[in-house]
């Protein structure tokens, strides 16, 4: 008989490509980690992994064991969801992971809901990065997850994982208002005059009217192909849009500063520091006037992850009717699958 934890590790295998990887993320030492998957193979009967340097390749029967182990896993899943059907009464804890401006502009609102409506559960927010979520979810570290792609970075599928879409936001290039990013008297930058009132201000969130995108996506990124940029840090998907969308205009992006925090990487571009784009939730709040926005055409897409099979889990679904109920109007109009 199959062992179900070992048939969760070989799928962590097939995933990442390295023990050591499987042990770090299942917090495991990598001896244990061999020493479980050498057990699977005697219980299969036939070799199941071939080792090539530093990693290890599933055999095609560890490949099509694989299959087989996402299906029991998600059926599983599934089981766990109608015990806790049966029980009733949602209780106990629900690991949630969200980036941050997901966590500041539609979670608080989800969780005063899930409290009204279930008050014995205990939610546990994480901040976790989209990129960083697949591998949390499949290691039971989160139940559940806030998930983005682009235009530019769509969702890779991730087997073992599904994802609902929760909404849309538009993308808008912020520069500073006065003119060149770091030009001498450049309002917003080091030194300089107070700036104008942006034309753009703030986008709205909370059900008023957008304004139109511009008719040019390509021109208005190219028209600052020599100023400096500000971008997310590598390996994000954030870092990884503003590169592709630059280079669909026909350039690179020079980049000066490297920030995460949309508000910080706002009060750059307002000192002169720098052009960005930025999502609709990064940009809602008070205008400040030293930043110019001018909405693109391409969008963000947020949605909920988590395991396959666990969609019906009273908690998981609990969670999620209240995140569509916290979602502001403008935001729910844009239901592409994330």
């Amino acid at each position: 008989m199959l062992d179900v934890r070992r048939l969760r590790l070989l799928r962590e295998l097939a995933r990442r490509g390295t023990i050591a990887a499987v042990a770090e993320a299942l917090s495991f030492s990598p001896s244990a980690v061999s020493q479980q998957l050498g057990v699977l193979e005697r219980e299969a009967g036939l070799p199941l992994l071939e080792r090539t340097g530093r990693r290890v390749r599933l055999t095609p029967a560890g490949q099509n064991l694989v299959r087989h182990a996402e299906a029991v896993l998600e059926r599983l899943e599934q089981a766990d969801a109608d015990l806790a059907e049966a029980r009733g009464g949602l209780a106990g804890a629900l690991r949630i992971g969200a980036f941050p401006t997901a966590t500041r502009a539609i979670v608080p609102a989800a969780l005063v809901a899930l409290a009204r409506r279930h008050p014995g559960l205990e939610p546990m927010v994480c901040e976790t990065d989209p990129a960083a979520v697949a591998h949390a979810l499949r290691a039971g570290d989160l139940d559940v997850a806030l998930v983005h792609s682009y235009d530019f970075v769509p969702a890779e599928r991730e087997p073992g994982l599904t994802t609902e879409p929760l909404y849309g936001e538009a993308m808008y290039l912020a520069e500073p208002a006065g003119g060149r990013p770091g030009a001498p008297g450049t309002p917003g930058a080091p030194g300089a005059p107070g700036a104008p009132a942006a034309e753009a201000g703030r986008p709205p969130v909370g059900g008023l009217p957008q304004p139109p995108p511009a008719p040019d996506q390509d021109a208005v990124l190219r028209a600052h192909a020599r100023s400096p940029w500000i971008t997310a840090t590598p390996g994000t998907l954030c870092h990884t849009m503003t590169t592709r969308a630059c280079q669909a205009a026909g350039f690179t992006p020079r980049v000066r500063h490297q920030v995460d925090e949309f508000a910080t990487v706002l009060a750059l571009v307002a000192a002169g520091q720098g052009v960005a784009v930025v999502p609709q939730l990064g940009v809602a709040g008070p205008a400040d006037p030293a930043v110019h926005l001018t909405r693109l055409v391409m969008q963000r897409r947020t949605g909920l992850a988590f395991r396959s099979g666990a969609g019906t889990h009273p908690a998981v679904a609990a969670f999620g009717a209240a995140l569509r109920a916290a979602v502001p109007p403008d935001l729910a109009g844009s239901r592409a699958e994330a």
